[in-house]
């Protein structure tokens, strides 16, 4: 069993993301050093690798790689995300650097961590000072996804906290992990590789502009003068993506200076992308390692790691990394792009074994505190403390989540005198995304149902939705139109098929239900020029939002002729669907789960018990059935059909995004279910559909703003979408009137001791 310490019980499975050998990279190298580095200190730990793959089947991956993940596919990110959640992890580690993920400065690895409810900890491989606009987008993302950030430099952790506002409660400087050998003498191992009698000076790593080997080729000539055996060997493959733009074209650029300065015959260029044993083997037979790199940012080089971890006398450049790691006399430090410093440290240490090898044993020494097997220990520390940290589930009791009272507030807040503006950034309305008529039917239907609501504003919101909803029709094409930017322009001349549905829904409803006639009225004629449109329409969705208002109408006037037509039809065409969709363990319309789900039953309820249609009744009775099984968590709470779910063909429904428009359905649906059977389950579904607003949901987290009327806009994985647009106030406050009404039929049916509180 793994032992940790600090009392904390270490965990049992982890996601590892990020490169993996054999991909040609020090990303890839780091990440599979981390994964056997856990694995020799915790061997019971599991590890599910999720390799970000540049170049989709070149790569032969080991049995260690539970998936890859296509770099641009921004799919295969929603997709591991998903195997992830159901894994069982109880954590996951990224290891992040620009380049590797998909999207403006790789920001489609946010669509992943977005959808795992897990804690997450990243380690970050560069920490941009100036980062571009999306830079700076994906690090915050980055930092509020993440319970702990793992730096390999202190100077990571300022400039977080500096540049981007980041909590230094959550950072950890954890040194680049280097490998456990012994301290030799180089002279031991340079016959292996035809260095006998040669002093050799070593740089590694991709071979790139921004390196500086050029600084070091100039250097040359200077040292070649004091030592003539020196060699300087350049170890490493010109980079991918520098072969993939201009073939070898910067290498031969770097032999044709040595040759130039008349030092080929001091000078090597070994292309290789070595295993991890072999490069340590060419570190330890060198006598000094440089690093001329010009980049004075870089927080992070893993070669000169390596090279300290080894026990080798470093000359570098004073970039973030070696200020760190070579302070207090651990390294040699000289001034970028100064040839001649180079020369003069260079010559230093090879003319004096006394100190070079003083030198080494202090680099050796600090190495030791960064050998892998300490990597992995503080690592699995900091991932176990994260875990224990995560909140734990509260059980509430679901009779003491009372339904709140129809509040209009919220509703009134995102409105003007044009109509309900769609979105907003928390609660504060967006203008930018202007208006849409599904909104403000919805809005409509809500102000026709409140209960309680001064006349006066009742008939001034009445007729600004209705205004709206008026305007939005476009009689030459005969459709309503949708979207409408905030200056009052249509975006459109006609909308989407289920926004024309849902229009003529909130039509029908208002015709029945509006408290003035003069508002009924106006209702009834737009129903009567406009619902003939509803014929031509294809949509199963659009169809149900139709025969929901035709119901409606048929409630108000029951002789009406079109609206019975849209009823038979629709219904009819529905139950068709049905039997073509219909499989084992599958009752429904569709062969895909999407949004709204339970309006399609609960307009065949409605169809069914207006024209008295007892197999359209059953039909809806029995894919709501189905359907709330399908929203209905292992320990019985409601669970809506996640957006992440949409169009997997005949699957299981995903947990997550769940939005409040599909609790809103679902109560309704079963509101029709008790209207139809006068069967008391339906209102204890409905009321636990309606619970899932107060917290009684997958995280335990309200969504009901219960002090003004709002409503947040979903359910992430990692908690709330705090955004309230107008469809999720809407939706709480629809739901609202209508488990208000349904507790009076079902009390006064059942007698106050039998109603559900």
């Amino acid at each position: 069993m793994m032992q940790q310490a600090d009392g904390v019980t270490p965990i049992d499975r982890l996601a590892l993301v990020g490169n993996f050998l054999p991909r040609k990279c020090g990303l890839a190298t780091y990440t599979t050093d981390t994964f056997t580095a856990l694995k020799g200190r915790f061997p019971d730990l599991r590890i599910d690798v999720y390799a970000m793959d540049d170049h989709p089947g070149r790569y032969d991956y080991p049995p260690e790689v539970t998936r890859s993940i296509p770099d641009q596919d921004r799919m295969a990110y929603l997709d591991a995300a998903r195997e992830i959640e159901a894994s069982g992890a109880q954590a996951l580690w990224l290891q992040h650097e620009y380049g590797i993920f998909g999207g403006a400065a790789g920001e489609h690895i946010l669509a992943l961590l977005d959808r795992v409810s897990i804690p997450v900890i990243v380690t970050l491989h560069t920490i941009l000072e100036k980062p571009d606009a999306d830079q700076r987008r994906v690090m915050e993302g980055l930092l509020r996804r993440a319970a702990r950030v793992i730096v390999m430099a202190e100077r990571g952790r300022e400039i977080l906290e500096r540049v981007y506002g980041a909590s230094g409660r959550n950072i950890v400087m954890i040194p680049h992990g280097v490998p456990d050998r012994d301290f030799v003498d180089p002279d031991s191992l340079k016959d292996r590789f035809g260095w006998a009698g040669r002093e050799v000076v070593l740089t590694f790593g991709l071979l790139a502009p921004g390196k500086g080997i050029e600084v070091m080729i100039e250097a040359l000539p200077t040292i070649v003068a004091e030592h003539p055996n020196v060699l300087y060997t350049v170890l490493g493959a010109t980079h991918p993506n520098l072969v993939a733009h201009e073939g070898e074209k910067y290498r031969d650029g770097l032999k044709a200076l040595a040759a130039k300065l008349g030092v080929s015959e001091n000078i090597a260029f070994i292309d290789a992308f070595l295993e991890h044993d072999e490069l340590i083997d060419y570190l330890q037979a060198a006598d000094i390692y440089a690093t001329p790199y010009l980049n004075p940012a870089q927080i992070t080089s893993g070669t000169l790691s390596y090279a300290v971890g080894v026990g080798k006398a470093v000359v570098s450049t004073p970039y973030v990394h070696a200020t760190e790691i070579l302070a207090d006399g651990h390294g040699v430090l000289v001034d970028f792009g100064d040839s001649a410093a180079f020369a003069r440290e260079i010559n230093a240490l090879l003319g004096s074994d006394r100190n070079r090898l003083k030198l080494s044993e202090r680099a050796y020494a600090r190495g030791r505190t960064m050998i892998w097997p300490r990597l992995a220990e503080l690592a699995m520390r900091e991932i176990t403390q994260m875990v224990a940290a995560k909140p734990q589930r509260l059980l509430s009791s679901a009779m003491s989540l009372a339904p709140l009272a129809p509040d209009f507030s919220a509703v009134e807040r995102m409105s003007d005198s044009t109509g309900m503006l769609q979105h907003s950034i928390y609660s504060v309305p967006d203008r930018r995304h202007g208006y849409c008529i599904d909104d403000n039917a919805r809005a409509l239907m809500l102000v026709s149902q409140m209960p309680t609501m001064d006349e006066g504003e009742r008939d001034k919101w009445m007729t600004i939705y209705a205004s709206f909803l008026q305007y939005a029709w476009n009689p030459e094409a005969r459709r309503f139109r949708n979207f409408m930017n905030f200056d009052r322009t249509w975006c459109e001349d006609f909308g989407s098929e289920d926004s024309n549905g849902r229009t003529l829904w909130a039509l029908g409803v208002t015709a029945r239900d509006a408290q003035l006639a003069k508002h009924r009225d106006w209702a009834v004629s737009m129903f009567d020029m406009t619902a003939s449109l509803s014929l031509e329409l294809g949509s199963p969705r659009a169809h149900a939002f139709a025969m929901l208002g035709a119901a409606a109408i048929l409630d108000a006037f029951p002789g009406h002729a079109l609206a019975r037509t849209i009823l038979a039809r629709f219904g009819e065409e529905l139950c068709g669907l049905l039997e073509e969709a219909r499989r084992p363990q599958w009752e429904w319309f569709e062969i895909v789960l999407a949004y709204d789900n339970a309006r399609l039953p609960e307009a065949l309820i409605r169809a069914g018990h207006a024209l008295g249609r007892e197999d359209m009744v059953a039909c809806g009775l029995s894919t709501l059935d189905w359907i709330v099984g399908k929203q209905t968590s292992p320990d019985g709470r409601f669970r809506a059909v996640g957006s992440e779910s949409f169009g997997r063909v005949y699957a299981e429904p995903l947990q997550f995004d769940q939005q409040p428009l599909e609790a809103q359905a679902t109560i309704d649906a079963c509101g029709a279910a008790f209207d139809a059977s006068h069967n008391m389950r339906w209102v204890e579904e409905a009321y636990r559909a309606y619970r899932w607003y107060l917290g009684q949901n997958d995280l335990d987290l309200p969504l009901a703003t219960a002090q003004d009327g709002g409503c947040f806009d979903g359910l992430m994985p990692t908690g709330l979408n705090r955004n309230q647009g107008a469809e999720s106030i809407l939706a709480l406050q629809l739901s609202g009137c209508t488990i208000s009404g349904l507790a009076k039929r079902a009390e006064s049916m059942a007698g106050p001791q039998s109603a559900v509180a």
